[in-house]
């Protein structure tokens, strides 16, 4: 088995298992502290850190606002990380990425309120939201890229798949906290101070995922490439290299974003106020139902990252994108049974459809661009669609219902956003069980007719 796999530059299944887990860990901990301000910003900082309103959106677009600032904040995050990833190694840039986050979600926890220090409130709020979307925007391509450069070929949606799937057991580690907080102090407690745990109890988390992170190396075809670049000064590397080199790839990564994206804000976040504003339905009502949602999502990832290496990942995305236009106009009329079940259903349907386009995303990034700039170009083609995408998603959302009482605009939202996605998946290439050797191979190449200059080493 060690040599089979190491012929694709990819480790023994243990090693392979151990990497997986030390991507995992830092992405649980890094998406358990973002969707902890997520859920917050709808529960709680949209009362205390901004000004009195009548207006019940009004405090909820407020603190939305200050959510989007983090996707901002992401792609310069993913473009510096990703330079310097390049340059350094995955494994470096992931462990300061996780301390970053860290430290921004324990302060956050000690925030004074508007009450307390007026206007000082918000504006500390989006600095720490900024640190901590910057810390993000590069947690995702290298945590993705030290699992799909150690997997092999004809398994790599599967394998890339995981830390995907790390993100739902974020959100679940988050929802879980709030949810016994929520339960177990009265409505006054946990506004006054008990939302504050979730926020300190990172330090924890983020201490026990740095641990793990330490237990690893970068991947050989890295390494290897890596001191390729240290010897030859033509090979380049950084975003403005993958821009001028590989603009299809850039594009067609953010077109594949965009949809999913959208949807995912929809569902984990507006699908909150939809059903805590609009229909009234009990906090602690809807963080259990969101519990349910995060396990199936987490199942489900990987299930599909596997299906994407046996059929391909083009029909699978497609899947999921024009499941994601139907989504909208299914999801809200059973949100508005106020039935729980019915309701799980919908929010659980959301995310399986999600999961299509969520799970090949690793694989399919990471097979567009060459060892040497890849980590520029998954993280700026994820990130930036970010700014458009999921951060405006609840913002656009909550101003189409508080505008028309209706949730038919946001499931046309939706559905465009769909459309646009389906473009991409239409103009892109097939790249189930390609190889990323063979893909450095044809760069150098490239390098070699244009400088005459770059050695290109000998076959393996």
């Amino acid at each position: 088995m060690a040599s089979a796999t190491a012929s694709h530059g990819a480790p023994p299944q243990s090693g392979l298992r151990r990497v997986v887990s030390a991507s995992m860990a830092g992405t649980i901990v890094e998406w358990y502290e973002f969707f902890l301000y997520a859920t917050a910003a709808t529960l709680v900082f949209n009362l205390i850190m901004f000004p009195p309103s009548d207006d019940p959106y009004a405090g909820i677009i407020a603190a939305f606002v200050t959510y989007a600032v983090g996707f901002v904040a992401r792609p310069l995050g993913g473009i510096v990380f990703g330079h310097f990833g390049d340059k350094y190694g995955r494994k470096k840039l992931l462990q300061l990425a996780i301390i970053l986050v860290g430290v921004a979600t324990f302060l956050m926890g000690c925030l004074p309120t508007f009450q307390q220090v007026g206007y000082w409130a918000p504006a500390l709020l989006v600095l720490l939201r900024f640190a901590q979307g910057f810390a993000v925007g590069g947690e995702w391509g290298g945590g993705v890229l030290l699992v799909a450069e150690h997997s092999p070929d004809k398994t790599r949606g599967f394998w890339a798949s995981f830390p995907q799937a790390a993100v739902p057991i974020g959100n679940l580690v988050a929802t879980i906290v709030l949810l016994v907080l929520s339960r177990t102090l009265s409505p006054e407690a946990f506004l006054a101070w008990g939302w504050r745990v979730g926020f300190w109890l990172s330090v924890v988390i983020v201490a026990i995922g740095y641990y793990i992170r330490t237990k690893i190396t970068d991947a050989p075809i890295f390494l290897e490439v890596q001191k390729e670049v240290e010897e030859q000064e033509h090979v380049r590397y950084g975003v403005f290299e993958v821009v001028r080199r590989y603009p299809r790839g850039v594009l067609t990564a953010m077109g594949l974003r965009f949809a999913e994206n959208i949807m995912y804000y929809l569902v984990v976040t507006f699908s909150i106020t939809y059903l805590k504003i609009a229909l009234e339905v009990n906090t602690a009502e809807i963080l259990g139902m969101l519990v349910v949602a995060h396990i199936v999502h987490m199942i489900v990832i990987p299930l599909v990252g596997g299906l994407a290496d046996r059929v391909g990942r083009k029909p699978v995305y497609a899947i999921g994108t024009v499941g994601a236009a139907a989504w909208g106009f299914i999801a809200f009329p059973m949100f508005d049974t106020k039935e729980p079940v019915i309701i799980i259903l919908a929010i659980c349907l959301g995310l399986v459809i999600h999961s299509f386009m969520y799970a090949p995303q690793p694989a399919i990034m990471s097979e567009m661009f060459p060892t040497r700039m890849r980590y520029s170009g998954v993280s700026l083609g994820y990130q930036v669609t970010s700014i458009v995408a999921g951060s405006l998603a609840p913002i656009i959302a909550t101003a189409l219902l508080s505008g028309s009482g209706s949730y038919i605009p946001v499931a046309i939202y939706l559905a465009v956003a769909a459309a646009i996605t389906l473009v991409a998946v239409v103009s892109m290439r097939e790249t189930k069980g390609s190889s990323l050797h063979e893909l450095d191979r044809v760069d150098r190449e490239r390098l070699v007719a244009e400088t005459g200059s770059v050695h290109v080493p000998t076959a393996r």
